[in-house]
């Protein structure tokens, strides 16, 4: 198992990209596909046509998220955690992602990257 810790600049306050995050509308919005999401604790979520699927975990308003996202029966859990601070133009956004199975690192360091954050920076952009 492999850990992903990165961080990433969005120029937009963090109640905004809480919102990108976690409102099904909005995310529809950067990602161009359906979304199923609610902020409440071990609620099930879906990401791009199922691409993406897990259990929110937790929430801090504006502040985190903590997510499972599923690689089948996996033990230990893969847990995303977001954190967003504010910055004085916008959010730094810490993303730790623990637990990724060692065949799926590569992807999934390149899905944060060139998929997930950078759809995300484009809609803020």
């Amino acid at each position: 198992m492999k850990d992903f810790k990165k961080y990433y600049y969005l120029p937009a306050p963090p109640e905004e990209v809480y919102a990108a995050l976690t409102n099904p509308v909005s995310i529809k919005l950067w990602t161009g596909e359906d979304a199923v999401m609610d902020t409440v604790p071990n609620s099930e979520f879906s990401l791009w046509n199922d691409s993406i699927i897990g259990k929110n975990l937790e929430f801090e308003e504006n502040k985190k998220i903590v997510q499972h996202w599923y690689f089948g029966d996996q033990e230990p859990a893969s847990i995303v955690t977001i954190k967003l601070h504010a910055d004085k133009d916008g959010t730094s956004v810490e993303v730790r992602h623990t637990n990724i199975p060692d065949e799926s690192y590569e992807d999934m360091a390149e899905g944060w990257d060139g998929a997930y954050m950078a759809s995300l920076q484009e809609f803020f952009d």
